[in-house]
């Protein structure tokens, strides 16, 4: 006889099973009709298969520039990826880029913010996550027209003229040594960034923490004349539109946005042209005779001279083209349904394009794997 022990354990466990079993069915249904039903009825680009749940996540490359430049060679100039249920969109193509870029820009200028982003960033509240609006306007004008203008710009060039003189003192004091001229670098452009934003380098940031200097800024206890970048948003925000305020949140988030965004990408480019132009000797040779010309043997290089150094220039766009410092660029997010390519795009998804293949597409460039600065010059 089965005791009630027994039928309730039963009972018990065959729940649990058919639980189990209708969330499998449920979760493969609903890939499918994902995978299958809602692309073809949408006329979504075509893209490799994934797993339920997972999608293609599994079969993602840490690199992911080149491996979206491989799938592309079988899928074409634009195809989807399921990154669990989130639909992204991939576009290795000029043509492409230039729709989404240039055509429909105003659709895709927002982006789709990971929570790391919104957690760096103040609730996402800088420039580069905040969406498309009033709000973005603001942030924006306040970065080019402003915080970047050339009377800005010039009021820092003592900082910026100093921290690149200890840099060259550093390296020729070590002549004849071995140099870690990407560690130098780095912490060259990071000093050269926080001394602008704040007036003092990495060595001082614990005394200048951004968030004790706004209190004391509150308090009436900070007003020394600072002619940095976070003095200068301080006197903004107490001049700022009612209907668009500019709050102490935004103040940190623009500061994060210019140290974030202006050391390793700048570092990593400076590395690269140092890279290059060590393979290519005569490259490094013609650099060098155009800085004797325009400088001098016994002078240093000022801002001044930049602009009259072409063949720099074309050295370092064409280590941008080789080497872009976001292969990906920063993910797009359309606001609305549109068509790029012949094929919908769905609002919301997750738009990549792929600069790193579009500057090494052969259909572009002429041997494009090659470091040639004179394909920018267009000899």
């Amino acid at each position: 006889m089965v005791s009630l022990t027994n039928l309730k354990d039963w009972y018990k466990g065959d729940t649990t099973t058919l639980l189990i079993a209708l969330l499998t069915i449920s979760i493969i249904t609903w890939y499918l009709y994902l995978y299958f039903f809602k692309s073809k009825t949408q006329n979504l680009p075509p893209g490799p298969p994934g797993f339920p749940i997972f999608g293609n996540l599994l079969s993602l490359d840490p690199e992911l520039h080149t491996y979206f430049a491989g799938l592309a060679q079988a899928h074409g100039p634009i195809y989807k990826l399921w990154l669990g249920s989130k639909l992204g969109i991939v576009l290795t193509s000029p043509s492409t880029a230039r729709q989404v870029l240039k055509d429909h820009d105003t659709v895709f200028a927002n982006r789709d913010v990971p929570a790391a982003g919104r957690a760096a960033t103040y609730g996402g509240n800088d420039i580069v996550w905040t969406p498309y609006g009033p709000q973005w306007r603001m942030l924006r004008k306040i970065c080019v027209v402003k915080m970047l203008s050339n009377t800005t710009l010039d009021s820092v060039y003592e900082l910026r003229r100093g921290e690149v003189r200890k840099t060259v003192g550093y390296i020729h004091d070590r002549v004849g040594s071995t140099v870690n001229v990407g560690e130098q670098v780095f912490l060259t452009v990071l000093n050269v960034i926080t001394n602008m934003m704040w007036g003092a380098g990495v060595e001082g940031e614990d005394d200048w923490m951004i968030g004790e200097r706004l209190k004391k800024e509150e308090d009436g206890k900070e007003n020394n004349g600072s002619r940095d970048f976070l003095q200068f948003l301080l006197n903004l925000k107490e001049e700022g539109d009612s209907k668009t305020p500019f709050t102490n949140t935004h103040v940190k988030a623009l500061l994060m946005d210019m140290v974030v965004g202006g050391s390793d990408t700048s570092s990593n480019t400076i590395e690269f042209v140092m890279a290059e132009m060590m393979n290519k000797p005569e490259v490094m040779r013609k650099v060098q005779e155009e800085l004797e010309t325009v400088v001098g043997k016994d002078n240093l290089v000022e801002e001044s001279h930049i602009h009259k150094l072409t063949y720099l220039h074309a050295v370092m766009k064409e280590t941008l083209r080789l080497h872009p410092a976001l292969p990906l660029l920063v993910p797009h997010c359309p606001s609305e349904t549109t068509n790029i390519g012949g094929y919908t795009i769905p609002e919301g998804s997750r738009v990549f394009i792929n600069v790193w293949a579009i500057h090494r597409d052969p259909y572009v460039w002429e041997n494009p794997l090659e470091f040639d600065p004179y394909k920018v010059l267009g000899w």
